[in-house]
């Protein structure tokens, strides 16, 4: 296998940003949060198109088959071009955002930090004045 038609599976999760750096990458991969093939693997673990790879971050997964290999990084139009997504991975992922979505919305909302104003009216409130 040579290097043309192989690539590190840390380098190629960069490059179609899934991570933001490499080194997030290989903490995920250490983790056990990617599997190649079915299989826990190791950073230099080689992927070529065709290789199937289930990623985990947070609440969200993907399925997906490597489709092309990138030296760089290069902008998100051009790095979805590097993988196919399982349709169903696809469904589930988006029910799950819009759940989250609805959920989010559902929660009262809080103002932020207090003002200078708010805040003298609680010490004052809070010490009797």
């Amino acid at each position: 296998m040579s290097n043309e038609d192989s690539q590190r599976v840390d380098k190629w999760l960069w490059a179609a940003r899934f991570f933001k750096s490499r080194q997030l990458a290989i903490d995920a991969i250490n983790g056990g949060k990617v599997r190649v093939e079915g299989q826990r693997c190791k950073p230099s673990r080689m992927v070529r198109p065709g290789s199937k790879i289930e990623i985990h971050k947070g609440s969200l997964s993907w399925e997906i088959e490597v489709l092309g290999l990138a030296t760089q990084r290069r902008p998100a139009t051009e790095a979805v071009l590097l993988y196919a997504e399982d349709d169903a991975s696809r469904l589930r992922r988006q029910q799950l955002v819009s759940e989250q979505r609805q959920q989010r919305s559902n929660q009262p909302r809080t103002s932020g930090r207090p003002t200078k104003r708010d805040r003298r009216r609680l010490d004052d409130f809070q010490l009797g004045d």
